[in-house]
């Protein structure tokens, strides 16, 4: 399988998932402003145009980090990166993954244009990234809240909506919050940096691209 990403997007985290889960995938880096991959036009592959996007052995094309990261824990239940399909828990864990989606990523993401150009980007000027920060800060405040007391969002075993959050913390750094505002998030940021799949997944990614503010 190959997934589609761009250093630092909401893409490391099925990265990070797939080498938790031990599968083996190749990884092809996307340009998001040229659209261009090494194949050429991105749009081809996923008309969505942005990452991340998960190309199946059976030639099938996955989209939405949510989605994806489901079909990854599923793969090897035994690893129970998911609860069971009809647990309650499960449904939890669930509920998780679509807030991080819909009230933690999106919000991060600027209503600002980008030279001009409609972007699924964060914030490249100081007063869209202040607003991002205005905007994120009461959901982080409510995760931290979650999390007191517990190691991971589901207690003391990391799955799949961990490293979705993880990602977005990541985030949060880029925009100068600081997670020690939030003891509990800060804490298990610490706890997922010290992940072995985490090293490995930065490491191969290097820097994502700086918030540069614009002149």
């Amino acid at each position: 399988m190959i997934l589609f990403y761009a250093a630092g997007a909401s893409s490391q985290a099925p990265h990070i998932l797939l080498r938790e889960a031990g599968l083996p995938f190749a990884l092809e880096r996307v340009d998001l402003a040229a659209h261009r991959w090494s194949g050429g036009e991105y749009r081809q592959v996923c008309s969505k145009g942005y990452v991340p996007a998960l190309r199946l052995d059976s030639g099938d094309l996955l989209t939405e980090c949510a989605v994806i990261l489901q079909w990854i824990a599923d793969q090897d239940p035994s690893r129970n990166f998911l609860p069971p399909v009809g647990s309650l828990a499960r449904y939890h864990a669930l509920a998780w993954l679509t807030f991080i989606a819909t009230e933690v990523h999106k919000t991060f993401i600027t209503p600002d244009r980008h030279d001009g150009v409609a972007a699924n980007f964060l914030a490249n000027t100081p007063d869209g990234q202040e607003q991002t920060r205005i905007r994120v800060s009461p959901r982080l405040a409510w995760v931290d809240r979650q999390l007191d007391g517990r190691r991971y969002l589901a207690g003391d075993h990391m799955t799949c909506p961990d490293v979705y959050l993880f990602t977005m913390l990541t985030w949060a750094l880029r925009h100068a919050l600081d997670l020690g505002t939030w003891p509990s998030l800060a804490a298990f940021y610490d706890r997922m940096m010290d992940r072995p799949a985490v090293a490995e997944t930065l490491e191969v990614e290097g820097a994502p691209h700086a918030l540069i503010a614009a002149d």
